[in-house]
């Protein structure tokens, strides 16, 4: 009995001594509860709207406040046209905008009866149903309040139209996703796995005190998965437009650059990854299993970013995969042009640099 409690005494040391096993054992879980409890949700939260009251009489502005005072919607934006619309989703400012007909109060005051349009936007088709649902209970209930008010039966009938993808397909929701998350998950595991068994060989070592600039070692380094990538990226893109039938509605070029850009990112990330791994099964953890709960939870893949708590909406704005799969959004399905992504764009440039710069440092400090 002593000598098995001695054993366990023994485990217990090497356990406690490990930084890493610690890591393992009682931080991944808090951090899986944390994004799992506050990002995996389906509920509305704080989402953005618009609205267009031509002539903002108090029936429309009573609508108003009751879907600002709800926990689901913060109203934005105060349009004045229907030429309002469009720039309105391309700069992300709102997901659904509520629009009164003319002389609503007036309509619903005199003839019982008044028209509210709900917009949404249905690049992601299932945030748009939960939108427009919340919406339409909220115009309801306050039809309801009318009913009670009055003798008369009113009737405010709301008209739902699911702009950028009216039919409702599900990929058009999951192929930008997917797309983002398949680069990102291969470009950077293959580039560190390459490099660090290189490492592991020790013939990393004679390439870094060759004549040879580590600038170079590295682009030779990145080259081939780059052009790889760019194969998966075609591939990916060939099997979503004639297999899944989601078309590209904007600029074929500014998808490609922005592509191009995001895999240049993710090979950047990969090669800082291997600056750290001492293996490859290390890289592999966490290039692999590192990287995709944060892609999947936080880049607006699966759930909106804009219903997440505030402090994870700060996390996900350094998740390359976010700035990626909305630029893909907005070129694809909204068929936006290069002016709609130059920020999605210059997040990305502004990733690359620092990824690329903080792996050169750490191959100098190495060489040195």
């Amino acid at each position: 009995m002593k000598q098995l409690m001695s054993f366990i005494r023994k485990e217990f040391y090497h356990i406690l001594r490990d930084k890493t096993t610690m890591m393992i054992l009682l931080g991944i879980p808090i951090i899986q509860m944390i994004l799992f409890g506050f990002a995996l949700t389906t509920e509305v939260k704080n989402t953005q709207i618009a609205v267009l009251a031509p002539t903002n009489d108090e029936a429309a502005q009573r609508i108003i406040n009751k879907l600002n005072a709800s926990a689901y919607f913060d109203v934005a934006e105060q349009i004045h046209s229907t030429s309002e619309i469009q720039p309105i989703f391309r700069d992300a400012k709102a997901k659904l905008i509520v629009v009164f007909e003319d002389h609503f109060g007036e309509k619903l005051r005199h003839n019982g009866v008044a028209h509210v349009q709900l917009i949404a936007d249905a690049t992601d088709p299932n945030a748009a149903t939960s939108f427009s649902f919340y919406a339409t209970n909220i115009i309801a209930g306050y039809q309801q309040e009318l009913m009670g008010e009055a003798k008369n039966p009113y009737q405010i009938t709301p008209e739902v139209k699911m702009l950028y993808n009216p039919q409702m397909i599900g990929a058009f929701n999951f192929v930008p996703g997917v797309l983002g998350m398949i680069l990102i998950l291969i470009c950077a595991m293959m580039t560190s796995i390459a490099i660090v068994r290189e490492k592991e060989k020790g013939t990393m070592e004679i390439l870094l005190v060759s004549p040879m600039k580590p600038i170079y070692t590295i682009l030779s380094k990145i080259t081939p998965y780059f052009v790889l990538s760019c194969i998966n990226f075609i591939t990916i893109m060939l099997l979503s437009v004639f297999v899944l039938k989601v078309p590209i509605e904007g600029s074929l070029m500014s998808l490609i650059v922005v592509s191009l850009l995001y895999i240049f990112v993710a090979l950047a990330l990969g090669l800082l990854i291997s600056t750290v791994a001492t293996t490859q099964i290390a890289a592999m953890l966490i290039s692999g299993m590192g990287l995709m709960m944060p892609v999947m939870l936080l880049s607006g893949m699966i759930f909106p970013v804009e219903s997440m708590p505030v402090f994870l909406q700060a996390i996900s704005n350094i998740i390359p995969a976010r700035w990626y799969i909305s630029a893909v959004k907005a070129v694809m399905i909204q068929g936006l042009g290069f002016t709609a992504i130059l920020k999605e764009m210059g997040v990305l440039a502004l990733m690359a640099t620092v990824l690329i710069a903080i792996s050169l440092k750490k191959f100098k400090v190495r060489l040195e």
